[in-house]
């Protein structure tokens, strides 16, 4: 069989599959790659069985990434939660054995594979596990009503009613002052964790590229923002991808009414499910979290070939002396540190 490779970006064949095809999610989109392209360099490759200039029938994409720190690989995708291979098992079989003959020649430390779904991935020669996240998925198909009802009642009811009765404002939309309101959230955030923030140069690009498909919610507390998530929207799927807040005003509920306006709106939109994202084993607190609001969880589990030890700033950088460091640096210190690690993270 043999295996074809093209830039998803050039032409309409790519856009066109994904539109089409019943697996596929916002990271496959065109969209998605571009901003990928524009804030980190990565390089978007589509490799299938299909002939060119045909109509395709299969494809797994890639980013190609170059780093110095972490090493060439190829990652289906980074900074995406899952990836789905939209190609049958015998497909995805012959696809990865021909990638697997290329890696040396190509000089990639690895190949790595994010599937929603590990059914075809884990019985595929070479591929081993290298992590293994959970995935909260809420079910939206009943009720408002009953939706507000299946809510943990002290964990989630009591604080949307919390911050009604706090008279919590709420803003949406993607202007670069509201963009701006969640990222100096997010410099918060980071910080209390350790950790340095995504560049605001992604952000910005998210934005410019997936247009009305993402939203930015603010949640304000007489005028000051107290809370922040952005979602994304594709086919009838809402995607919940970062979010933000002020700890001294958690108590008040604005994360539980931003989340609660999102799973309205996408009731009034016709979707069916709110993908709450990825979530660390050992983080029990933000798994119960999602979980409080109805969501099930499912095992999310990623493959490599050949076995490598995932590079992470929560591992690598995340010690507890480069913790301390991150929780003091100055803002835009801390801004210019993302800048500098992520491309290399993904």
């Amino acid at each position: 069989m043999s295996i074809y490779k093209f830039n998803p970006l050039q032409g309409q064949r790519w856009q066109s599959f994904v539109d089409s095809h019943p697996d596929a999610s916002v990271f496959h989109t065109t969209q998605w790659l571009e901003a990928l392209r524009r804030t980190y360099g990565y390089e978007p490759v589509v490799y299938t069985t299909t002939p060119p200039a045909t109509n395709l029938s299969n494809g797994v994409v890639f980013c190609r990434i170059r780093s110095w720190l972490s090493g060439s690989r190829l990652v289906s995708l980074p900074f995406s939660d899952h990836c789905e291979p939209l190609a049958s098992s015998a497909e995805l079989a012959e696809l990865t054995t021909w990638l697997r003959a290329s890696r040396h020649r190509k000089h990639w430390k690895y190949i790595e594979l994010r599937p929603l779904s590990p059914k075809d991935v884990a019985r595929t020669r070479d591929l081993t596990k290298s992590e293994s996240f959970s995935l909260q998925v809420l079910d939206l198909t009943p009720s408002l009503s009953t939706l507000f009802h299946n809510f943990h009642k002290s964990c989630v009811q009591r604080k949307i009613q919390r911050a009604e009765r706090e008279k919590l404002t709420y803003e949406e939309g993607r202007s670069d002052a509201l963009l701006k309101k969640f990222y100096d959230l997010l410099l918060l955030t980071r910080r209390r964790h350790g950790l340095p923030p995504q560049p605001l140069l992604w952000f910005r690009n998210a934005v410019a590229c997936l247009g009305d498909r993402v939203l930015i919610r603010i949640a304000l507390k007489d005028g000051r923002p107290v809370a922040g998530i952005v979602t994304m929207q594709y086919k009838d799927v809402l995607v919940y991808k970062y979010g933000s807040s002020d700890s001294r005003f958690n108590n008040l509920g604005g994360n539980s009414l931003l989340f609660w306006r999102a799973i309205q709106d996408a009731k009034r939109d016709g979707l069916v499910k709110f993908d709450l994202g990825r979530s660390e084993q050992d983080n029990a607190g933000l798994v119960t979290f999602k979980e409080n609001w109805g969501a099930v969880s499912a095992p999310l589990e990623y493959y490599r070939l050949p076995a490598q030890q995932a590079f992470h700033l929560n591992s690598g950088w995340g010690t507890r002396v480069a913790k301390i460091v991150f929780s003091i640096m100055p803002d835009p210190l801390l801004a210019a540190t993302g800048r500098l690690l992520y491309r290399h993270i993904g």
